[in-house]
C-alpha cells in the first residue's frame, strides 16, 4: 500500500471486531508515526495505550459522567462559532451521518445514544491517547496532529481502524484519574484502535470532502 492509497482509503471506524491487536503491531504502527514532522524535532507527543481490564473500566468511568450530563472541560477549548463554510460542512456530515444509520434528525435519545459510544471507544479492543506538557508552545499543538494523523494511517495500511475523537478528552479529569496523567500534561485526542467490523452499518458512512478549489489559492502556478 502505497502514502496515496492510504490516504485515501483511511476512514473514521465506529465498530470494532474484539479481536485484540498484538503489541507487536501498534508498535509498528507508533514507529511509523514517530517519523512524523515536529518544530525543530522537538517531539513533544506522549502516548498512552490502554487495553484490556483497564480500557474496559476507563470507558465504563467515560460513559457514565458523559451520561450524567456533566459538563465537558477539554484541554483544549472547543469552538464556540464556526465560519460558513465550516459550518455548512459541518451541518452536512452530522446529517448524512444520521441518515446513513437511519437515524431522524429530531430523534434526541437516538442521537444522544450515538454520541456516548465514542466515551466506550466503539467497543474497540484497545485505545489510544495522545498528550503533551502544557509548558509547550501552542505549535507543538499542530505537531502532535501530524504526529496523530500519521499514527492513523499506519494503522489504516496494518488493516487497523481508527477514529479521531474530541469528545472524549473532554473528561479528561477521569483520565487523569484513572491512569495518573499529570496536571502538567494536556491531553490532545484519543482514538479507539481496532480491527474493524466490516459489515456494520456504522462504518459504511464515510464522510464528504469539498474539492480543492474550495481551498486553493494560486499564485504564480501555470
Amino acid at each position: 500500500m502505497d502514502v496515496f492509497e492510504a490516504i485515501s482509503g483511511r476512514k473514521s471506524i465506529r465498530a470494532f471486531k474484539p479481536d485484540p491487536v498484538p503489541r507487536k503491531v501498534i508498535e509498528r504502527v507508533l514507529r511509523a508515526a514517530s517519523q512524523a514532522p515536529s518544530y525543530m524535532n522537538t517531539q513533544p507527543w506522549e502516548v498512552i495505550v490502554v487495553a484490556g481490564k483497564p480500557l474496559r473500566e476507563l470507558a465504563r468511568r467515560l460513559h457514565e459522567k458523559a451520561s450524567s450530563g456533566a459538563p465537558r472541560k477539554p484541554d483544549l477549548p472547543y469552538h464556540t462559532s464556526l465560519p460558513p463554510a465550516s459550518l455548512k460542512r459541518q451541518q452536512e456530515h452530522g446529517a448524512r451521518r444520521l441518515e446513513s444509520l437511519g437515524i431522524a434528525r429530531d430523534d434526541k435519545e437516538a442521537r444522544d445514544g450515538l454520541m456516548l459510544e465514542n466515551y466506550k471507544f466503539f467497543d474497540a479492543p484497545c485505545a489510544v491517547i495522545i498528550v503533551t506538557e502544557r509548558e509547550l508552545p501552542v505549535w507543538s499543538v499542530l505537531d502532535a496532529g501530524a504526529f496523530a494523523q500519521t499514527f492513523m494511517l499506519a494503522a489504516f495500511a496494518e488493516g487497523l481502524g481508527t477514529c479521531a475523537q474530541a469528545t472524549v478528552p473532554g473528561y479528561g479529569d477521569v483520565i487523569r484519574e484513572f491512569l495518573g496523567v499529570p496536571a502538567s500534561k494536556q491531553i490532545i485526542v484519543t482514538t479507539p484502535l481496532g480491527y474493524p467490523d466490516e459489515q456494520a452499518l456504522a462504518n459504511r458512512y464515510r464522510s464528504a470532502r469539498a474539492d480543492i478549489s474550495e481551498f486553493t489559492t494560486w499564485c504564480g502556478v501555470p
